[in-house]
């Protein structure tokens, strides 16, 4: 094969020219993998890509999907015409495993071409690797009773998933070009990424879109908003959807405060993200991973040491007073008096780690281990592990998403709040991991030559692999709390109680 047919990829829709990323490893960056949501497509389902003529470049990656964070981009700009994916695929790629990235961003925020998300040094690996974006906020998962009406499926939100869900096609139908095994293609990602990973385990949607999952601190198992409330919320931004579709992107973007929370529950739903529409998503994934219900597939799960301290630094709960307000909106009165035996808070300078602990172990810990206990009662090839290495230079941590400079090789990354400061164990850690994830995408078992041994998941013994200052397997995760919170959302079922501070609209 000479250089330039290295380069030049025919994909369904047309020729696409990449660039050597470096002397292994080739990356074609910005491909469309559908038409842009803008004009009458804004708040529509992603149409499929039209077919271009002629040779494509893909050197350069396409702008961010509108949002209001900055991210660690390397996007040239935002954009509505925002439905691209990037891939970096080894020179020498014969049906090589397939790893599909899903940002995290809680849904209003993210990108493909962050920084810390670079391909290449996982893709030494010998994977493909894809990153997408896809639409967030309100350009994503705006629910509307007008476009509720519009709907052949008597739907509206969850346009974001829709673009994951045609990306994933996209993959299962072109990668085989670029190297990569259409038939061992594993999904990847961190927080609202995973959680899209876990919402399609749990939805007929999923079906033949991924053959494996990477689930780093995933939201799951969370309860979601109805249509009907969620059409609800959408409301405020006027009845007129014709007038909403003429506004302009700045203009959408302005309105998201006006469906965004200023403080989260830790038990209630909320908006601007999934919803149960009655059609992607037909109910929540607490009953049907409690059921048994969901896809079997070979999983990786997990989370990091300290999930809650920088989500919920900006929260106005600084006193105990504040704290058992928070606590009693979000349980009822005997429920509220074991949440405050497991998380006490006695003085104020007691408060905000309880508050943090409070928000990782509801949000993302029991979520990651009820999706751990579900699969392994169904698929053997279960693991779990726990993200305990903090960097030399820090005294807390590691926060949420820390642990994504490690998967892809990239520690000195730039990433805001994070400085580029590491040492030996930390490469070795990133080495370790990049070996353990590339091995499961092949066969589905992260165990590979020179790593410590890593055991499948049994719910009875709670195991995991601690990634700390050694990698080391450990058990009972934050067991108490999180039996408890098993309880909790037992008793309650479908009806969470809600948060007067965590007020949706």
């Amino acid at each position: 094969m000479n250089h330039a047919s290295e380069l030049e990829i025919h994909t369904a829709a047309g020729i696409v020219s990449g660039a050597m990323a470096d002397d292994a490893i080739r990356v074609f960056k910005g491909i469309p993998y559908a038409q842009p949501p803008v004009g009458p497509l804004r708040w529509r389902p992603p149409a499929p890509v039209r077919p271009w003529p002629g040779i494509r470049p893909a050197t350069a990656f396409a702008p961010d999907c509108p949002q209001t964070l900055e991210v660690g981009s390397r996007a040239p700009r935002q954009s509505e015409d925002c439905l691209y994916l990037n891939i970096w695929s080894p020179r020498e790629a014969s049906k090589a495993p397939v790893m599909v990235w899903i940002h995290g961003g809680s849904y209003v925020s993210g990108s493909g071409s962050e920084e810390r998300l670079d391909g290449t040094a996982l893709a030494r690996q010998g994977v493909v690797v894809v990153t997408i974006n896809y639409r967030v906020g309100l350009f994503g998962f705006l629910a509307h009773p007008k476009l509720t009406l519009e709907s052949s499926h008597a739907s509206s939100g969850n346009y974001g998933l829709l673009d994951q869900i045609l990306a994933l096609q996209w993959v299962k139908e072109n990668i085989a070009a670029f190297g990569g095994d259409p038939e061992r293609v594993t999904a990847f990602g961190v927080s609202a990424g995973s959680a899209s990973i876990s919402l399609l385990l749990a939805s007929p949607m999923g079906e033949r879109l991924f053959e494996r999952a990477i689930l780093e601190s995933p939201g799951a198992a969370r309860p979601l908003v109805s249509l009907q409330e969620a059409e609800a919320a959408g409301i405020v931004l006027g009845h007129d959807i014709d007038a909403l579709r003429a506004l302009t992107g700045a203009e959408v973007l302005a309105r998201t405060s006006l469906l965004a929370p200023k403080v989260r529950g830790l038990t209630t739903p909320r908006v601007l993200r999934p919803i149960r529409d009655g059609w992607i998503i037909p109910e929540d994934e607490r009953p049907v991973f409690k059921s048994g219900r969901l896809r079997p597939m070979p999983i990786i799960v997990g989370t990091n040491a300290d999930e809650g301290t920088e989500a919920t630094a900006p929260w106005p709960i600084d006193t105990v007073e504040q704290y058992l307000a928070l606590v009693h909106a979000n349980f009822p009165r005997a429920s509220a008096t074991h949440a405050l035996e497991l998380y006490p808070a006695k003085e104020n300078s007691q408060v905000r780690q309880r508050v943090a602990q409070l928000f990782g172990d509801t949000q993302f810990d029991y979520g990651a281990r009820l999706l751990a206990q579900s699969m392994a009662a169904l698929e053997p090839r279960t693991w779990r592990y726990v993200f305990t290495r903090r960097r030399a230079h820090r005294d807390d941590g590691p926060h949420h998403g820390q642990e994504v400079h490690y998967v892809f090789g990239n520690l000195a990354a730039r990433y805001p709040g994070e400085q580029a400061v590491f040492d030996d164990v930390d490469i070795a850690h990133s080495q370790a991991m990049m070996k353990a994830w590339a091995a499961f995408a092949a066969d589905g078992d992260p165990n590979a030559a020179g790593l410590p041994r890593w055991d499948p998941y049994r719910a009875e013994q709670d195991n995991y692999l601690e990634f700390g200052d050694t990698i080391r397997p450990a058990v009972g995760w934050r067991r108490e709390p999180l039996d408890f919170l098993d309880r909790f959302f037992e008793d309650a079922g479908l009806e969470i109680p809600r948060s007067k501070q965590a007020a949706n609209r």
